[in-house]
């Protein structure tokens, strides 16, 4: 009986070229009317799955609310690339938000869905398969990557997720997306390989990671470490294509032009704070936690001793600073040509020297980053692609940061490797950048992540 079930279960969650009729009849397409059915009726086949050091849920395409794909974001320019995120937000709110238990204003947990009241674990995968050959000639699958606003319940589609992308490839594989073939490493363990297209960036991902079994299967158990994630698992290989200009087109990573630009501290003040605004993966605001009386006390053996949690509870606890960092964004992202209302993107980042406690420098730089308002518990993946970008391009504050870094004989990396290692609240994480040596294009960036499948079933909205 158990394993009836569970056949019936995986099959709703297959790609549709790939399920029994009887499997696709099972859940149909949900429609804007399912909204008005009471709780208990309401439901869609989904995973939970954690992705990196964030959780939420994947979902397939073809059982959401259709949307006027007139202006489908995978076709056309960035005017209709916007209004097909538009149309895509506002068909999927109604099943989406309540999902992931939100709005919740009052009390901002989430309690009564998927979510757990945090930017990092209120995230939603929508995967697809190419819709035609011509997509199948440079993907596997279409993802759209879903922020749930905790207390207002937007559904925010305007950037990617790297942590939560993590996840989209080992499912993928499992569900038959795209070709099964692997390829053998020197001790014999195989690796599977998914081109990911994400629709919120209209750029691609190649994931790698380790499969075993005949049929090949993503296998997640291994002995990679992951900050921020207690044990080990099997390492998941990202890389970002041509990543720079996902949401402003600055190949070079600069929306501006400039590698450093002045802010305001507060509205109609003069712009005192040096920013350096950067593209690459997902749009960041990058500033120095000396600008904003973050810096760190030092001991007489040079040793600091502000740690980023004190940073990070510092930013909480301090409304006016707070405040300062919020209007930072914003003028960043008007600086940027993009929407300061937006609360996804651009994110923000401060920017600290490496830590010399112990006389051991163990990161190239540090940060602390804010995602919709929050600080972030780690850093989000797609902003360590950019701030380790930022850090190979002449001029910026974050490289800047680096290169003072790696004079260091006890740098975490040396310079001009492509390689950095970045400190943030919960430990760290490596990043690779490749450069174009002729014109500074970012060619491509890359990171290692880990994922798994916990739990797959219906969630009731």
């Amino acid at each position: 009986m158990a394993d009836r079930l569970a056949q019936r279960l995986l099959a709703r969650l297959r790609p549709p070229g790939r399920q029994a009729a009887s499997a696709r009849r099972s859940h149909a397409r949900l429609s804007s009317s399912s909204s008005r059915l009471p709780p208990h009726e309401r439901s869609f086949p989904a995973y939970f799955v954690r992705g990196g050091t964030s959780n939420g849920l994947v979902i397939r395409e073809d059982v959401l609310p259709t949307f006027d794909d007139a202006h489908d974001c995978r076709r056309g320019n960035a005017a209709s690339a916007a209004d097909g995120m538009r149309a895509r937000a506002a068909a999927w709110t109604p099943v989406l938000v309540p999902a992931m238990g939100s709005p919740d204003p009052q009390h901002g947990r989430q309690l009564d869905g998927m979510g757990s009241g945090v930017s990092s674990t209120s995230k939603i995968c929508v995967i697809a398969p190419p819709a035609n050959d011509a997509e199948r000639a440079d993907r596997d699958v279409n993802f759209t990557f879903a922020q749930v606003g905790i207390r207002d319940g937007r559904l925010d589609l305007a950037g990617n997720c790297g942590n939560m992308i993590s996840a989209v490839g080992p499912l993928a594989f499992d569900l038959g997306y795209c070709d099964t073939t692997t390829t053998a490493d020197d001790d014999g363990s195989k690796e599977g390989v998914v081109r990911i297209f994400n629709t919120n960036t209209n750029k691609l991902i190649r994931s790698r990671f380790r499969v075993a079994g005949d049929p090949p299967r993503f296998c997640p158990d291994g002995d990679y470490a992951m900050d921020g994630v207690p044990g080990t698992h099997s390492r998941i290989t990202m890389s970002f294509i041509r990543p720079a200009g996902a949401k402003t087109g600055a190949q070079n990573g600069l929306p501006t032009g400039q590698a450093v630009d002045m802010l305001s501290r507060r509205p109609g003040a003069k712009p005192s704070i040096p920013a350096s605004l950067v593209d690459v993966s997902n749009p960041g605001v990058f500033v120095l936690g000396s600008s904003l009386g973050l810096a760190e006390a030092t001991t007489e053996d040079g040793n600091q001793q502000v740690t980023l949690d004190e940073v990070a509870t510092a930013i909480e606890t301090d409304t006016d600073l707070k405040a300062t960092v919020d209007h930072l964004r914003r003028e960043g992202a008007c600086r940027m040509g993009m929407d300061p209302d937006t609360e996804s993107v651009p994110k923000i980042v401060i920017l600290f020297p490496p830590s010399t406690a112990a006389g051991e420098t163990t990161t190239d730089i540090r940060c602390v980053a804010l995602s919709m308002g929050q600080v972030h518990k780690a850093v989000p993946l797609t902003l360590a692609l950019c701030l380790g970008a930022a850090s190979r391009i002449p001029g910026t504050l974050a490289e800047q940061l680096v290169a003072q870094a790696q004079q260091n004989p006890t740098s975490a990396s040396e310079g001009g490797s492509g390689t950095i290692v970045i400190g943030h609240p919960s430990g760290r994480v490596e990043v690779g950048t490749t450069l174009d040596e002729t014109d500074g294009t970012v060619l491509s960036a890359e990171l290692h992540r880990t994922a798994r499948v916990m739990m797959e079933g219906k969630v009731f909205y």
